[in-house]
């Protein structure tokens, strides 16, 4: 069996370590089964220079350098992305670009259609071939109803078509502007999603993962007295979406696994702020190792979810 990689975390530390560190976050996911990991750059100070990446790096504990890695965050100023597209190149620790092409959690957003395209013109125009993972959630979809003391309120204030008509931009974006990159497209989670995304592979490189909780837990886990506590973006669907990304995943339709691990104080879920996220990487063991093999999926398909299709579409070299 391969060592195991979860693309898609968020580490914290500095400002707020009171809700995960570097190193605990590492220890964590050792304990669950997860060699390598791939840090999000929306911290408080967002890693969009190459002093933000030193920064970052000297948190990490010196026994622990080769099993992280982290991403530069995507802005629509022409020379941060230059630059953030050259590290990835230079720097093996910085493993791709993040775009949030939607409001979530922190300061890193790119909202505006015509700002989103000129990220993959500036990009195309650079040369650059590496990942750009986005978040992507359309915010004339969005809608402002969230009341919390109806959780599922959350669940409809952000849409299935935010997501879908999000995904459609970013792909037209990559046609458009000739990117020549991969296109990953974060934590997918509803059917209509992942149909579009596989009609694209035919024209684009791109991927898409699924986390552990859109895998697991449908909306109706908004509706409980512990409701506040699964708030997160994009937010858990249908009981038919959940079905039909575990039809998917079986299908290979589905890249792979990233559990976009973002933890919170109990206080800062429950109360105002209302923050979106869950400790997702705890979640990682129990769906590698129980959920998938009851899906169906051969060892060599679960090999490829946590490994290979990643360290393919990345050109990630690890010892």
């Amino acid at each position: 069996m391969k060592k195991r990689i979860d693309p898609h975390v968020h580490f914290r530390d500095e400002e707020q370590s009171y809700k995960e560190t570097i190193a605990h976050g590492l220890k964590t996911a050792e304990e669950q089964g997860v060699e390598y990991v791939f840090d999000m750059p929306n911290v408080v100070r967002p890693v969009l220079s190459s002093k933000d990446v030193e920064r970052r790096l000297k948190l990490v504990p010196s026994k622990e350098r080769k099993r992280y890695f982290l991403y530069m965050g995507a802005t629509s100023d022409k020379k941060q992305l230059v630059k953030a597209a050259e590290l990835v190149k230079k720097k093996k620790q910085v493993i791709g670009l993040k775009m949030f092409a939607g409001k979530s959690v922190g300061s890193l957003q790119i909202l505006e259609e015509e700002e989103q395209k000129k990220v993959y013109s500036v990009l195309a125009e650079c040369g650059y071939t590496g990942v750009i993972a986005v978040h992507c959630e359309k915010e004339s979809f969005m809608k402002d109803i969230f009341d919390f003391r109806k959780p599922i309120t959350h669940a409809r204030s952000r849409p299935n078509i935010a997501e879908v008509e999000s995904i459609k931009d970013q792909i037209r974006f990559v046609k458009e502007t000739g990117f020549d990159g991969v296109l990953h497209i974060c934590h997918v989670s509803c059917a209509e999603s992942v149909k579009i995304i596989d009609r694209a592979r035919k024209e684009i490189k791109i991927t898409c993962g699924v986390t552990p909780h859109h895998l697991n837990w449908d909306e109706s886990k908004l509706k409980g007295s512990h409701g506040l506590l699964y708030k997160m973006n994009p937010p858990l669907r249908s009981k038919r979406d959940v079905k039909a990304l575990q039809r998917f995943v079986k299908k290979g339709l589905i890249d792979w696994i990233e559990t976009d691990h973002a933890p919170h104080t109990i206080g800062e879920k429950l109360f105002k702020g209302y923050m979106s996220g869950y400790p997702s990487l705890y979640l990682y063991k129990n769906c590698v190792e129980k959920l998938l093999p009851s899906l169906g999926l051969s060892s060599k398909q679960i090999e490829d979810m946590t490994y290979n299709n990643i360290v393919k579409a990345f050109k990630l070299e690890v010892n």
